[in-house]
């Protein structure tokens, strides 16, 4: 029997047990908190006792003690013994992570001496390397609850067909970079619609602000250069085992040219054959005024 196995791991507060929910919700046999020098003995015990279960999800963080130190050596066993595995790492900002432990009144399991914060950048350090590792990392930062279980089952949906996931998502500079992105593409250098008073409260998704950018003959320039030279890397990171690809497209507000930059990009990236999902993170922000 061919397993399917998933890692689940990454910062405290930035939704591993959620991540949990929608894998069961996907067929998945979930185990919460297991010490990483198990991993090993639970996958062969599976295997040998012939359950069935052709998809499991372990899932394993700071609480696991020794997980820091166990945790390069377990996956290292895995891999020697043949059995593939994907890593998911789910990442959020430092403020979001201290908003979310005050806000449940949770004790950050590293902050030992009170400061949450701390507690944050001591396991995100400790998570470096693992980070590093991961397949797949998702930025929780600007999703809400509600939106979580859509996004990510569309996500890990597809990841699991053929070859890589492309994920194409545009932003805000005034909001920070986006913290999962491999790729980073600043479209700054186009005209804003921002300053076009009738455009101003459209986004990137509406036609007459699409024409406005996509228009422009520096725009089309840049696509076609952009999408070859994508094109031309993705065989690349295929072959050196990349599951899952984030394409970060910035401009100031992430409300107008970035989004309709990200759209076109990735229609031309679809077109080519390539898996593609787009997300806008900052749009709804801007839109709403916040």
């Amino acid at each position: 029997m061919i397993m399917e196995l998933k890692i689940v791991t990454g910062m405290s507060g930035a939704g591993k047990s959620s991540m949990m929910q929608v894998l069961e919700d996907m067929g998945y046999y979930c185990v919460d908190n297991l010490p990483p020098d198990l991993f090993l003995k639970f996958v062969e015990l599976i295997l040998q006792v012939k359950t069935g279960l052709a998809k499991v999800a372990l899932m394993a963080d700071v609480r696991g003690g020794r997980f820091f130190m166990d945790a390069y050596d377990a996956l290292e066993e895995l891999s020697h013994k043949g059995i593939s595995y994907e890593i998911i790492f789910l990442e959020a900002s430092d403020d979001i992570l201290v908003r979310r432990f005050k806000e449940t009144r949770r004790r950050h399991p590293l902050a030992y001496n009170g400061s949450v914060l701390d507690g944050i950048r001591e396991e995100r350090k400790r998570l470096q390397n693992i980070r590093g590792k991961a397949d797949i990392v998702i930025d929780t930062t600007n999703m809400r609850v509600q939106d979580f279980k859509e996004k990510v089952s569309e996500m890990l949906a597809g990841s699991q067909g053929e070859g890589l996931m492309v994920s194409v998502e545009s932003f805000g500079f005034k909001y920070g970079l986006p913290i999962d992105a491999d790729l980073v593409m600043d479209v700054r250098f186009l005209p804003n619609p921002y300053y076009v008073a009738e455009l101003k409260p459209q986004t990137g998704q509406d036609e007459p602000v699409r024409q406005f950018v996509l228009e422009q003959p520096e725009a089309q320039d840049f696509l076609g250069k952009y999408s070859e030279l994508l094109l031309s890397l993705l065989p690349q990171y295929v072959r050196e085992g990349k599951r899952h690809l984030v394409i970060a497209i910035g401009c100031t507000g992430g409300q107008h040219r970035s989004v309709a930059v990200a759209e076109e990009l990735a229609a031309r990236l679809a077109a080519a054959g390539t898996r593609v999902m787009v997300t806008h993170r900052d749009m709804v922000r801007n839109t709403r005024g916040v």
